[in-house]
């Protein structure tokens, strides 16, 4: 077995400034890749590629829903590193409403992070993967894009999407040495999920620990996936024993989607 099965690649993760981002930029370095990171909050970036395993990591910038700014950042992440083996498409965001209290700007801020940022940066990723004969584009989709959630249906649609998109692309490159695969974590202990606590705190006054418990009760384990968790799920999903996994939407949910 090879010490490092990375050792060469070039893995880009979005959104890779906290949370399942930054666990899964340390995971891949780990791993011997040389990561890019992209978001939004070039400090925060920096924070995590300084405190990676290895050497030759870099930060670059960019909105994931911007048509413009993605395809510039790749091109200096190629720039300064090579084409782009690994992408893992992480960048999101979460927001609860009714559905009848759910605006129009709140619908379309859902599908542009969740869902065109993934479209834009497989885009921008994919031309040097199929020159290359190899890549993997792994996406961070959500078991709410396998099943239904009360409350969240801009967020539920858009990743509901990305699985979509997830299958329809794994198909295209079947046979050109890429594979495309979703992740899909249960509620896992991120600021996204810190926040929804608050949320539930503040409008009905319940205490945080009773609000963590109820969403830990989703869990069959009775508890909140970890970061670390996702991310060995993307390593293994990036490997050389993965590569006949194509298509997939891998639940990390502790059974509660089977």
């Amino acid at each position: 077995m090879q010490a490092n099965p990375l050792t060469g690649r070039h893995a880009l993760v979005t959104g890779a400034a906290r949370g399942i981002g930054a666990e899964i930029a340390r995971t891949l370095a780990a791993e011997g890749a040389v990561l890019t990171l992209l978001g939004r909050d070039r400090a925060a970036l920096l924070r995590v590629a300084d405190a990676l395993p290895g050497s030759g990591h870099g930060v670059v910038t960019a909105d994931v829903p911007d048509p413009e700014a993605v395809p510039a950042a790749f091109a200096q992440a190629r720039a300064e590193r090579g084409p782009v083996a690994i992408l893992v498409n992480n960048a999101g965001a979460a927001e609860s409403a009714p559905f009848m209290k759910t605006s129009m700007a709140l619908w379309q801020r859902m599908l542009a992070v969740n869902l065109t940022g993934s479209f834009l940066c497989a885009q921008a990723a994919l031309p040097g993967m199929l020159e290359a004969g190899w890549g993997r584009i792994v996406n961070i989709a959500s078991t709410a894009g396998q099943k239904g959630y009360a409350y969240v249906s801009a967020y539920t649609a858009a990743k509901h999407g990305v699985i979509g998109l997830t299958r329809s692309l794994a198909l295209e490159v079947a046979r050109k040495g890429v594979t495309v695969n979703a992740v899909c974590p249960g509620y896992t202990d991120t600021d996204i999920l810190r926040d929804s606590i608050s949320n539930v705190v503040g409008k009905t006054g319940r205490s945080e620990a009773d609000a963590l418990a109820e969403f830990a009760s989703v869990n069959p384990q009775r508890r909140i996936v970890q970061p670390a968790e996702v991310a060995d799920a993307v390593r293994w999903l990036c490997g050389e024993g993965a590569a006949s996994v194509n298509g997939q939407s891998i639940s990390v949910s502790g059974g509660e989607v089977t």
